[in-house]
């Protein structure tokens, strides 16, 4: 890890400061890739909800590290469980085939990470 949180420096001096609670954008190397990872709980009782706020936020700050730190490619971050109830069914598997999204999911109690998805 490098940055905790990750700032992106925006244009006339602002910067945006991805920190939401436990939700938070993260700067670290995967081998000599840079990457910054959004991770997300999937807590609401409907995942859709979750889903569609997920790949918003994705979006966002995907657009803006292109423009400001464009070294950096961008993760979404859930656990496994999460990939298997949200990721195998249809809606996030086209955010998935379709490359809106890159996945990476962990084990929260291992504390590691399980698989890449790009």
């Amino acid at each position: 890890m490098t940055d905790d949180p990750f700032r992106i420096r925006l244009a006339r001096g602002r910067n945006l400061f991805v920190d939401l609670g436990a939700e938070r954008l993260l700067a670290m190397e995967r081998d000599t890739e840079k990457i910054a990872v959004e991770v997300k709980s999937f807590t609401r009782p409907s995942d859709m909800k979750d889903l569609e706020e997920a790949v918003g936020q994705f979006v966002v700050y995907e657009r803006l590290l292109i423009r400001h730190a464009p070294e950096r490619t961008l993760y979404l971050a859930v656990t496994e469980e999460t990939r298997k109830r949200v990721f195998e069914e249809e809606a996030g598997q086209v955010m998935l085939e379709d490359g809106i999204i890159n996945l990476v999911t962990f084990d929260p109690i291992e504390e590691v990470i399980v698989r890449w998805i790009l």
